[in-house]
Parts: C-alpha cells; structure tokens; sequence
C-alpha cells in the first residue's frame, strides 16, 4: 500500500508540474529544485524526484550531472523536427479518419467540436484548449490502429506542449469545425489539404512563441 501511495503521489506532482509548464507559469530554463518544491506541494522529496525522472522521459525536462533540472529550453530545430513528424503522423491520423470513421465516432468527434467551439466563444482558454487538443487525439480512435496509440503516447506531453496553446481560440474551432465537415464526407483529398495548412500555421505559431522564429 505505502509503494502504492508513492507512485500516487509521483503522478500527483508530475501532473501538477506538467501542467505549470504546458501552461506557461514555469517558463523555458527555470529551475525545478526538489527541495523548493517538496515545500511548496507539501510533499517528502522523492515523489518530486521520481516526476521530474518522469518529465525527463516526456521530453520537457532536462537534467545534467550535480545540476538542477531544468524546464527544457526548444531550439528551432527541435520544434521543426517535432512539427515534421506531428505533420507525417497526424496527416495520416486525419485520413484514415476519414476513410474509416462510424456514425459513433463521428458523433463523439461533433461533441468535442461543440465543446471546444462553446468554450471559445465563452472565452473559457482552458478549456477550449483542452477540446483542441482531444479533437486531434481523438483521430487515433477513428483511424482504429492501436499502434498510433503507442506512437502518440511518446509525443503528447511535447506535443501539448509546443502545438496547443492557441491565441485566437475561435479561429482554431473554425479550423477544426472544417476539418470535421471534410471526415464527415469522406472527402481524403480536402481533409488532407485542410490538415497539412492546419498543422503547418501552428508550427509557425509555435515557432513565434518559443522565441525562435527568425532564428
């Protein structure tokens, strides 16, 4: 039971300081010191330990021998990479959606859609944020091959990351609203083309937030 409560707590913090970077109150660089954040979650300091190990394997930490871990910092090149393989994969995600797709997936996938689109217009960002990002998570399902699961787990803290904070929340619901059009119809070749532009604009928005735009 005590090893069960630990890995509990391990989760409980990961998620916690997971959240703070996605979310942008622990920026690129900074510290993440165990002891200062025992502290502040009232917690001993090997949960803090065992998430920031845990954050490392998710891409979003680093850590050097007898140094802090840090908040890792993205180059360009490490957000063109990321973009690159997001762009490959979930170009495929998308179609198979669209050939594949039944009337229950498809009816989650409008739930979603209307979530996010409820949300913007409410101007409520985190959870239209959180509507984006399982509008395109959600492809796996009706793409219905596990083996995109496993690959999408490997990226989704990045992923969430770099490509899911959106500044007009509105514009990314219309965008998605489209795309949703496009799988309800079947239509491979619009929602292809939608997709691709959908991706690549947010890669470049990813770029201008990062700071590595001109770089």
């Amino acid at each position: 039971m005590g090893a069960e409560n630990g890995e509990l707590e391990s989760a409980r913090v990961a998620r916690m300081l997971r959240d703070d970077i996605v979310l942008g109150r622990r920026l690129p660089g900074s510290r993440l010191v165990e002891r200062d954040i025992a502290a502040e979650l009232n917690v001993s300091r090997l949960p803090v330990r065992e998430a920031i190990r845990s954050l490392v394997g998710e891409g979003i930490v680093t850590t050097r021998p007898r140094s802090w871990a840090t908040v890792r910092r993205f180059t360009r090149k490490d957000i063109e990479d990321l973009a690159e393989v997001r762009l490959t994969v979930e170009t495929l995600l998308f179609v198979y959606a669209a050939q594949r797709h039944d009337a229950e997936g498809l009816q989650t996938l409008l739930e979603l859609l209307e979530r996010e689109e409820r949300a913007a217009i409410a101007g409520e960002v985190h959870e239209a944020m959180a509507m984006a990002e399982k509008f395109h998570e959600y492809m796996t399902v009706l793409a219905g091959n596990e083996m995109f699961m496993e690959l999408g787990a490997v990226f989704v803290t990045r992923l969430r990351w770099l490509f899911g904070r959106h500044e007009d929340l509105m514009a990314e619901a219309v965008e998605h609203r489209a795309l949703y059009e496009a799988i309800q119809a079947r239509d491979v070749e619009l929602v292809r083309e939608l997709v691709t532009r959908h991706l690549e604009l947010g890669a470049l928005t990813a770029l201008e937030r990062f700071g590595v735009a001109g770089a």
